[in-house]
């Protein structure tokens, strides 16, 4: 009889939506009592599918893909290898969509137990998109509307990231996928209460003091001195700092009105379902592009 390796439960988000957060809050919430966990131990936590180790483990040699087949080649014995890895059910960072790519899972089934979505506004993720990568707000908004966008190791690991609707389409419509959606304005607005119904669905319950200190440790500003003094070991090297500003609505003030307008035509249905309270909003200022 085969090994049940469902133990992966899924930390996912398309990129700058609140996923090292999330790691931040789960990973210092179940450490023993007195103990913290730095941002640069987040992965001994929750470990991420594009990890080195693992492609190399599976491909029998260090892995140094040059194509997308040499990947999709290697990666479901490394989601395998990452599902074994732990006993019991565990974290996995991921920024693949759920689809099947090259005929296979990206998110195989028998690995998974569930999964965590973090979803963010794409008008502010638009801004942290740009610094991620190294671009203008423009440009990081194509890429968002990008149903090919990938991005990768040198090694040559990928991550299928696609257009920012169809990432939340295909993780939130998941068939038979057990799953808790986060929005990042909600995380933002009550942290508490957020972290709070995530460890209901997790079936954890709340320690309320542990909660408080947990959400101290990991706020904004406690992340942002840590990479001041230690540097942030996931910062791409195109960006010049990793935790930049963490608020909500900051597209207000840095994104012209055509932007606003490009961001609503691209996702207007997503928009209209996941964050209907913005339609007005946007709307009124896209005009001023016309």
């Amino acid at each position: 009889m085969s090994e049940d390796l469902r133990r992966i439960i899924w930390i996912a988000s398309f990129p700058k939506s609140g996923n090292t957060w999330a790691r931040g809050v789960l990973g210092n919430y179940f450490q023993p009592p007195g103990q913290s966990l730095n941002i640069n131990r987040l992965r001994d936590f929750a470990t991420a599918d594009v990890r080195q180790s693992f492609f190399d483990r599976a491909n029998g040699r260090p892995f140094h893909g040059r194509t997308i087949e040499d990947w999709m080649r290697v990666r479901p014995e490394a989601m395998r290898l990452i599902a074994a890895s732990k006993p019991g059910h565990h974290f996995v960072k991921t920024h693949c969509q759920v689809i099947r790519f090259r005929g296979q899972p990206l998110i195989p089934p028998e690995v998974t137990a569930g999964a965590i979505y973090l979803v963010r506004n794409p008008f502010d993720v638009a801004l942290s998109y740009a610094r991620h990568i190294g671009v203008d707000a423009d440009a990081a908004i194509g890429h968002m509307a990008d149903r090919t966008a990938t991005q990768g190791s040198a090694s040559g690991i990928l991550e299928v990231v696609g257009r920012w609707d169809d990432h939340v389409r295909t993780w939130t419509t998941a068939p038979g996928l057990t799953l808790r959606l986060m929005r990042y304005e909600d995380m933002v607005a009550d942290s508490a209460l957020a972290f709070r119904n995530l460890f209901a669905f997790l079936g954890v319950p709340v320690d309320d003091a542990k909660l408080q200190h947990t959400l101290k440790a990991t706020s904004f500003e406690a992340m942002q001195k840590q990479e001041r003094e230690t540097g942030f070991h996931e910062r791409p090297s195109k960006m010049e700092q990793f935790f930049a500003t963490g608020t909500a609505g900051g597209w207000r003030d840095k994104l012209t009105p055509a932007q606003v307008a490009r961001i609503r035509v691209a996702f207007l249905p997503a928009l209209e379902k996941w964050y209907p309270e913005m339609l007005d909003e946007t709307a009124r200022i896209a005009e001023g592009a016309a």
